[in-house]
């Protein structure tokens, strides 16, 4: 019981830390990444379809984005949800592709991105801390039902303080990664 508990733990908080290298991957660090264009979804024939099924995107330079649908009547309504979506870069269509060239990041846009990772990943820190409370509040529950020992509580508290600190590091090196990546000019 005590290891299905941690190992549930152990699951959540890989969980937040994926979750938290797919929100920063959503920050735009002046570099093309494809990883932006994830939320735009495009009406195909009436349904709402995500921009990367319907088009391969590639990187041909370090500061543009080339998307090349796979049906070439689709590029209008391409460029239309690219428009519409919040990445805030308008799209060139040349008949064939469309292109975004990623504009140059001041150096105040650069900080104000800095304060949003730092945000985002305290965020997936307090995931980290409700998650590690939770599982030692089940330990304490079980313990004065009598279905572990005192000794257990302890030791069971230790492995989910020990694995809250792994998972907090995990989460401080992504987001110093990312602030990395933003402040380099």
């Amino acid at each position: 019981m005590a290891d299905k508990i941690l190992a549930e733990a152990t699951d959540k908080m890989k969980k937040a830390a994926e979750n938290l290298q797919r929100e920063l991957g959503q920050i735009r660090a002046g570099r093309a990444n494809a990883s932006i264009l994830d939320r735009v979804m495009v009406t195909y024939y009436g349904v709402p379809t995500p921009l990367n099924q319907m088009a391969s995107i590639t990187i041909p330079e370090a500061r543009i984005l080339m998307i090349t649908p796979f049906d070439k009547t689709m590029i209008q309504e391409i460029e239309k949800a690219i428009m519409q979506s919040d990445i805030g870069i308008t799209p060139a269509n040349d008949g064939n592709v469309i292109r975004l060239v990623i504009p140059q990041l001041t150096e105040e846009r650069r900080k104000e991105l800095a304060k949003e990772v730092k945000k985002e990943a305290e965020n997936a820190k307090v995931a980290v801390r409700n998650i590690r409370r939770d599982a030692i509040e089940t330990y304490k529950k079980q313990e004065k039902a009598g279905d572990i020992t005192v000794d257990d509580l302890r030791d069971s508290e230790k492995e989910v303080q020990t694995l809250t600190d792994n998972s907090i590091k995990e989460i401080d090196g992504i987001a110093a990664e990312k602030e990395k990546e933003l402040l380099e000019v």
